[in-house]
């Protein structure tokens, strides 16, 4: 299916995918008896990736902290490229996603990188990828949360390196690829990769350039954005359905130093109930028009799309306008 298969991988594509596993992992624990096979190893993990935010545990937009076992709530899925070691590289990806207990549903919402927002402290509007580098999380958050007037209760952050290792670990994807196309593998050479027009199972690296390629897209960032979702949500579905726990196994290791996350090993334990609503998941996109400013590109949002999205959003979580 495709011509060869590589290692490692490149920024920008690790995308959405690496952000996704956590939500995948998160599911996972609804599944029967690997729950009391990896609770160890998954105690240990959040507890070597645990970090708080400056703020505490409540959103500035909350009257008081929520509990993810009662409450609907908001994670922000941040995947940064660290390779050289700036931990406050820009965000290559930001996911939004939010989860409604009542009933048991899943909005996901894919933020363009190149979006023009205003950045608390910043004089001038700049790309919300930027967030992330000038403040690090508690700046890349409270971005996310003045830009779509919506609290984001808690945060996942994966580094590039977990996500071919993660795509294998599931055993591949299955997507629907829209049209023949090459694109570079991990190692940057180019064309090394070809996947065709149809229905495919991906390998880490074919999923890699599936999410990473956009100049070939006559739709540009907005195809991306859907096969970036269209991965996210192949692997919830994938993850939910393991029956191997040596898989579960695997997933957890190639997490494991490669996250960051103020979700504590009990909110974790808390998501098990959305394992089996895993057909209400909706993905849902801004709309925006290509601009330029100074020779600089930047994706300029629709104001009654944010709006819109704003309302989508806060519905979904409970509150009031």
């Amino acid at each position: 299916m495709t011509q060869s298969r590589v290692n490692k991988r490149k920024r920008r594509s690790k995308k959405a995918l690496r952000i996704a596993v956590l939500i995948a992992v998160m599911m996972f624990l609804g599944t029967g008896g690997a729950l009391a096979y990896f609770v160890y190893t998954l105690s240990d993990v959040t507890a070597n990736s645990q970090q708080e935010l400056d703020r505490g545990e409540k959103s500035e937009k909350r009257e008081e902290a929520v509990d993810p076992g009662k409450d609907n709530i908001s994670v922000l899925f941040l995947g940064v490229d660290d390779r050289d070691g700036d931990l406050r590289g820009r965000t290559d990806a930001m996911l939004l996603a939010t989860f409604n207990r009542e009933e048991s549903s899943i909005k996901i919402l894919s933020i363009p990188r190149d979006s023009l927002v205003d950045i608390p402290g910043r004089a001038n509007r700049d790309k919300i990828n930027h967030a992330h580098a000038f403040g690090g999380l508690d700046l890349a958050v409270s971005t996310v949360e003045g830009f779509l007037d919506v609290p984001v209760d808690y945060y996942v952050k994966l580094n590039f390196e977990a996500f071919v290792e993660i795509i294998d670990a599931l055993g591949g994807v299955e997507v629907e690829v829209p049209f023949t196309f090459s694109e570079q593998d991990s190692t940057g050479a180019h064309g090394a990769i070809t996947l065709y027009e149809g229905t495919h199972e991906l390998s880490g690296e074919e999923a890699l350039a599936f999410v990473r390629m956009r100049k070939n897209d006559p739709r540009g960032d907005i195809g991306r954005g859907e096969r970036q979702q269209e991965v996210i949500e192949a692997i919830i579905r994938k993850g939910a359905s393991f029956s191997s726990i040596t898989r579960y196994n695997q997933v957890l290791d190639s997490v494991d130093e490669h996250m960051t996350t103020n979700l504590s090993f009990g909110n974790i334990i808390a998501f098990h109930s959305y394992a089996t609503s895993l057909n209400d998941i909706e993905s849902i996109n801004l709309e925006g028009v290509d601009t330029r400013i100074s020779g600089v590109y930047y994706y300029d949002i629709k104001e009654e799309s944010r709006l819109a999205i704003s309302h989508t959003l806060r519905q979904h979580l409970g509150l009031t306008e």
